[in-house]
């Protein structure tokens, strides 16, 4: 299992190539058995494949994106991602099939009323979104995790309650003929970086 997740990239560069719906209804399926507050399992996954939505999404996404690129961030975070070519536009929401619009619970409990207080939502949906990127790498398939600043737009796209709160797009589908990494997304801390023994 190691060796196979070294292997999972994220892409920047996706084909329309089709994705069987079974495909992301597994992997949604696998996330939801994550480790969570309560049992209260305080998630949904808005799963968008209409070229009208996805379009509206695009838009919206990318008007937030310029102008986080043209101010709101500062010049070490523009410095930061600077190595990895990313900027305002975002065309693999729209031209891959799938986006996976993940939304928070922070109310409704396991039977979504809506009013049950639900606890430890971050740290549940952030196990449930590694449970779900490692389903689809699994189901060869590739993926980005897209976070516009703010996310508002993707509630009122995906007719979500105001009691959710959109955390993250997850983008899925097939690489684009000729997509490649950036050499700064291959460097990997290694194991005594990233962890010590006691």
């Amino acid at each position: 299992m190691r060796d196979r997740l070294k292997q999972r990239r994220t892409c920047r560069y996706f084909s329309d190539e089709p994705v069987p719906r079974e495909v992301i209804e597994a992997a949604i399926e696998a996330a939801g058995t994550a480790p969570n507050g309560a049992n209260h399992q305080p998630w949904h996954f808005a799963v968008v494949s209409s070229p009208d939505k996805k379009r509206a999404i695009r838009l919206a996404a990318e008007e937030e994106e310029r102008n986080f690129y043209a101010g709101k961030a500062s010049e070490e975070w523009l410095d930061a991602l600077a190595p990895l070519g990313t900027d305002e536009h975002k065309p693999f929401l729209e031209s891959a099939p799938w986006l996976i619009v993940v939304f928070a619970q922070r109310k409704g409990g396991i039977e979504e009323d809506g009013t049950t207080q639900n606890y430890y939502v971050t740290e549940s949906i952030g196990i449930a979104c590694g449970m779900l990127l490692t389903t689809l790498h699994e189901a060869g398939v590739a993926t980005l995790t897209h976070t516009p600043s703010p996310m508002g737009f993707l509630r009122e796209i995906c007719d979500r309650p105001e009691h959710e709160k959109p955390l993250m797009v997850i983008v899925v589908g097939h690489p684009a003929e000729g997509a490649t990494v950036p050499e700064r997304a291959l460097k990997k801390k290694p194991l005594e970086q990233i962890a010590s023994w006691l």
